[in-house]
């Protein structure tokens, strides 16, 4: 039976219920505003991804037109100048799967290294590493290039994949999960049985520090595929494109003044946008569970 209790007013309400917070009205409402913010330029990509370069302009943004064709864009991207677009795609994958595998196991064995060891000068490595994360890589594109042009790797894949590798909010993201994740009892035990560190790290504490790995593999997933400025300025071989380079190609081709522009184009561009997200958006959901309980136990001070 529910007992009913009255409230300030006088007016019964039933006991054990909580009266809704005001409170909460503007938290939701911001909420929903932040959702609409980044969920309302991915709707409008899906939207535009079925029309053709006329409809982009005549009908409305927000929706679909009366003929969709978003199969026939793909295959106009896929087979326009000689399917170029699938070797950018393809270039693209490889740039950021390898970047991110490396990063991560470079971030893992680093930060391991700085959790359990001590040595002179470990906290002042440390604060540079630190330091390292403010200095913004667009500031680092110049100063790289002019390194890779003295050993000759510009214009090759390494010029895109040697950088990515060094992730320093990866080591700082590992270096703090690894303290808490990577028992010292466990690793005490491990050498009293004579394995050496090299065997310790590689069997036993880099399967624990699995879900931070993946939590850095997909920050070094996402900002190696949308790296945009340091391709740019490393590779003039269009063969050797990632998707933003080659799509910046086409809508400077589409928008561009003089008699060369061919406005027919923007529908490939938009397209090729969308194409482009996917495989981002694949991995996120896959990897979502593992992503974020990296993060939640890389942020818990014990």
């Amino acid at each position: 039976m529910t007992t009913l209790t009255p409230t300030a007013s006088g007016t019964p309400r039933a006991a054990g219920r909580r009266p809704r917070s005001r409170r909460n009205t503007p938290l939701t409402i911001a909420m929903l505003a932040a959702l609409a913010y980044f969920l309302l330029p991915l709707f409008w990509l899906v939207v535009a991804a079925t029309k053709s370069t006329q409809d982009l302009f005549t009908t409305f943004g927000l929706w679909f037109s009366r003929a969709p064709q978003l199969l026939a864009n793909v295959s106009a991207t896929f087979t326009h100048d000689d399917g170029v677009f699938a070797r950018w795609l393809l270039n693209t994958v490889l740039y950021a799967v390898v970047s991110a595998l490396g990063a991560a196991l470079l971030a893992a064995a680093a930060g391991y290294g700085f959790a359990k060891f001590r040595f002179r000068g470990d906290r002042a490595a440390f604060n540079l590493v630190l330091g390292a994360i403010m200095v913004p890589a667009t500031a680092l594109a110049i100063p790289t290039y002019l390194l890779f042009a003295k050993v000759d790797l510009v214009n090759t894949p390494w010029a895109i994949i040697l950088p990515s590798l060094v992730s320093p909010f990866g080591l700082y993201l590992m270096r703090i999960y690894a303290h808490d994740a990577v028992p010292d009892s466990i690793l005490e035990a491990a050498r009293i049985d004579g394995a050496g560190e090299a065997k310790i790290f590689f069997t036993i504490a880099l399967r624990m520090l699995a879900p931070g790995l993946v939590t850095v593999v997909l920050f070094t997933l996402v900002a190696t595929w949308n790296n945009y400025f340091l391709p740019l300025i490393m590779l003039n071989d269009p063969n050797l494109y990632p998707i933003t380079v080659g799509l910046a190609s086409w809508a400077s081709q589409a928008v561009g003044g003089g008699s060369g522009a061919n406005s027919d184009m923007l529908a490939l561009v938009v397209t090729g946008s969308l194409l482009s997200i996917a495989p981002l958006v694949a991995a996120f959901l896959l990897l979502q569970r593992y992503w974020q309980s990296g993060l939640t136990s890389g942020g818990v001070k014990q």
